[in-house]
This record gives C-alpha cells, sequence and structure tokens, in this order.
C-alpha cells in the first residue's frame, strides 16, 4: 500500500479515492479470490491466511498481466483519479453543490 501510495504522491488520502477503474477492478479480483480460498480450505490463523491471500493476489497478478499484454497499457499508473488533497466524498459534494 505505501508503494503505490509513493507513486500516486498521497500521504492521507484514501488510496481507493485515486484508483482508475481497472485497479479497482483488480484489487476487488485479489480480494474476493483470496476470501473464496479462504473460505474453501476453511483457514484458520495467520499462517493459513497468508496463504489464501499470496494465492488470491496471484490470480488478481496474472489476469493483471495478461490484459497489460494484450493492449499494451499498464494499469498500475501514477496516474490519480482525483486531484491531490480531493476525497471521493468531497467531489460529489462539490458537483451536488455545482447542479444546485
Amino acid at each position: 500500500m505505501k508503494s503505490h501510495k509513493g507513486l500516486k504522491g498521497l500521504s492521507t488520502q484514501n488510496l481507493r479515492d485515486h484508483m482508475t477503474e481497472a485497479k479497482l477492478i483488480f484489487t476487488a479480483l485479489a480480494e474476493f479470490s483470496t476470501r473464496q480460498i479462504a473460505e474453501s480450505d476453511v483457514a484458520t490463523g495467520m499462517g493459513e491466511n497468508k496463504k489464501a491471500a499470496k494465492t488470491g493476489g496471484a490470480i488478481a497478478r496474472r489476469a493483471r498481466q495478461e490484459l497489460e499484454g494484450r493492449t499494451g497499457t499498464k494499469v498500475v499508473t501514477g496516474e490519480n483519479m482525483l486531484p491531490p488533497g480531493k476525497s471521493a466524498r468531497k467531489s460529489l459534494t462539490n458537483k451536488k453543490n455545482e447542479r444546485s
């Protein structure tokens, strides 16, 4: 997480607020895969859950790499979806106020 925040030049902001749609999708795939694997293995304790997390992350990594290879476009970039210092909540509030 720290390396991704550094890549995007963020300090205290929520990293997910600054992810592209593709990065959010691959993050969700990693989390979902990890949860499914942990549940199917009936993982208990840190060691078993860490193993499930590594496997779930590897599934998402392979999918991301395949997409990047096919499209020639990187998923993980320094590009931010919001300007630094903004949060999704602030951005939505500002848009609502602009329409009023």
